[in-house]
């Protein structure tokens, strides 16, 4: 029996409540994201990423958050806040432009072989740890070593680094890494947040200390860190190596960052709205209206780019999600603008397709291949052999009912509301589903071994397309010496080919090619149902000024941000 056969009335009052502003979900959601759509495709203004104008000195910014990463080291985990949260303690090898292309930060210049398996750093000289070790190519190679390191566990950043071999410390300020083969989001993936600069010295002599008082190279150094409570940054004193795009020179503007882990939404808007805080990076969407007609806040709805959110994941090795008719069926049932509304309070972007509007490469061409159509997909599972159906209105064949366990636990992202809503849309076409409403750290572990039949939520955010080769490739499935992210075990031979040859290429029109085939291949397998664009959505007191936004991550970068101390 499901976990929610008890919430059976409140199910069926969401699924109603769900159709009922899908037209102005899907409507209000585009028209309050930032940026600007053209043919499918979203882009932002190249001013969003850069200083207008030099800001002022001082103040303390406080800052709220809906969860803690439980740890401070970055290489080890994958959770979001690390997009915003590596930014005020680390900076990274390179950076990305306005228009996503690599950019200098740490590595000033770099050489890549005729044979793209060897990559020749030249290192900024004058960068520092806050414990006083330099930013050098023997703190590079320690950095490289400690994302792979199997003791490091990391879900990211090595699968990231995959390809890296080892590399040769050329003089002082000068890195060659080799590669086992050719790779181009090498460089995409060392402007990430998760493969932050760590001080070598604390890597080599105090690798445990890393988690609760890690030290980096970055704008501001940690004072305080309390799990599940906050954590309180000062301004790191000589600080004068922003990355070049970002235009900011010097130190941070703010003296002190303080940062509260607050999971309730109404109190982060409340907090907010009263003035007891200045800024959130998990804004309400319960609360956007209020937020948007609040003088003194400002909202702002940004999105991720490669992987949109999935409502759905499938593991294609168990019954019966081992049929691709099955899953397609599944994919057209789903109500997305109902789901995104439950979630997004129509502020989110409702999403059928595999790979975020604003990524590069990204072809809207086959946003409408999985639309949400109840009667075509009861015309699939009929033309599949399951016309029959039972007493209770499920269907039959072979005497075998069709139906599975959705594996979930309970997180703001996705509510037990969402597995509720689908549980009543998949009863619709005869699929029963029994909703498994576990703790994380169970989720977890069966989402890595790959013990489920179908899995709620998630995603998987990287600034490059190849985000579809981390979650979908063959390659990212698990095994003893990899911790993969294609949970579903998914494997097509010609996406494993079209993506493989994309990570061999840097020419733009065949990645452009090969990008639209894996797209359409996607479109046409289904290994999981996306469901909405991955949304960045904070708000912040007027008084907060010189907010720009990571290139990488459309996430917010504190070192430009500064307090009008007469607004406050």
């Amino acid at each position: 029996m499901s976990v929610f056969t008890r919430l059976g009335a409140l199910g069926a009052l969401l699924a109603l409540a769900a159709c009922e502003p899908a037209g102005d979900a899907g409507q209000g959601a585009t028209s309050a994201i930032d940026g600007t759509f053209s043919n499918g495709t979203l882009s932002y203004a190249a001013q969003d990423y850069f200083e207008a104008t030099p800001g002022k000195s001082g103040g303390t910014l406080r800052v709220s958050t809906a969860s803690d990463t439980t740890t401070l080291d970055v290489h080890s985990i994958s959770h979001g806040n690390v997009q915003w949260l590596g930014r005020i303690l680390f900076d990274c090898l390179l950076y990305q432009d306005e228009q996503g292309n690599i950019s200098p930060w740490l590595a000033k210049a770099w050489d890549i072989s005729a044979d793209g398996k060897t990559y020749t750093f030249h290192l900024r000289d004058d960068v520092t740890f806050s414990d006083g070790e330099k930013f050098n190519a023997r703190a590079l190679q320690v950095n490289l070593e400690h994302m792979r390191d199997p003791a490091t566990k990391s879900p990211l950043a090595a699968a990231y680094i995959a390809p890296y071999v080892d590399g040769r410390i050329i003089d002082e300020y000068t890195f060659e890494a080799h590669l086992r083969e050719p790779y181009s989001p090498f460089l995409d993936v060392l402007a990430q947040s998760w493969l932050s600069m760590i001080s070598p010295r604390q890597i080599l002599e105090a690798p445990k200390s890393i988690a609760e008082h890690p030290i980096g190279s970055g704008p501001f150094v940690l004072e305080s860190y309390t799990r599940d409570q906050g954590a309180n940054f000062v301004k790191r004193k000589g600080y004068n190596w922003a990355p070049a795009v970002t235009r900011h020179q010097g130190e941070a503007y703010l003296d002190r960052l303080e940062l509260s882990i607050v999971p309730e939404p109404m109190i982060r808007f409340s907090t907010l709205e009263s003035g007891q805080s200045d800024f959130t990076v998990d804004a309400p969407t319960q609360n956007a209206r209020a937020i948007r007609s609040n003088p003194a806040l400002e909202l702002r709805s940004r999105i991720r780019k490669a992987n949109p959110f999935r409502s759905l994941t499938f593991n294609v090795e168990r019954f019966p999600f081992d049929d691709v008719d099955v899953r397609r069926a599944v994919a057209k049932a789903i109500d997305r603008e109902g789901l995104a509304w439950i979630t997004g309070f129509g502020e989110y972007l409702a999403k059928g397709d595999f790979l975020a509007a604003n990524t590069r490469y990204y072809d809207p061409a086959f946003k409408d291949a999985l639309a949400y159509d109840v009667n075509e997909a009861n015309r699939i599972l009929d033309q599949a052999g399951w016309q029959q159906r039972d007493a209770q209105g499920y269907r039959v064949r072979n005497g075998q009912r069709l139906a599975a366990h959705l594996l979930t636990y309970e997180t703001a992202a996705y509510p037990s509301s969402i597995a509720v809503a689908i549980q009543s849309d998949l009863k619709k076409i005869g699929l029963e589903i029994d909703i498994d409403l576990l703790p994380l750290a169970q989720v977890t572990q069966r989402r890595y071994a790959s013990d489920f039949q179908l899995i709620g939520g998630g995603y998987w955010h990287t600034n490059t397309p190849d985000g579809l080769f981390i979650l979908y490739h063959s390659q990212a499935i698990s095994t003893a010496k990899l911790i993969g992210q294609n949970a579903g075990r998914f494997r097509d031979t010609e996406l494993d080919r079209v993506l493989s040859a994309a990570r061999r290429t840097t020419d733009p029109a065949e990645l452009a090619g090969l990008y639209r085939t894996a797209q359409e291949r996607l479109a046409y397998t289904i290994p999981a149902v996306p469901v909405f664009e991955s949304h960045v959505l904070l708000a912040y007191r007027k008084a907060v000024k010189g907010l720009i936004f990571d290139t990488s991550h459309n996430t917010p970068f504190f070192t430009s941000v500064w307090l009008d101390q007469e607004g406050l």
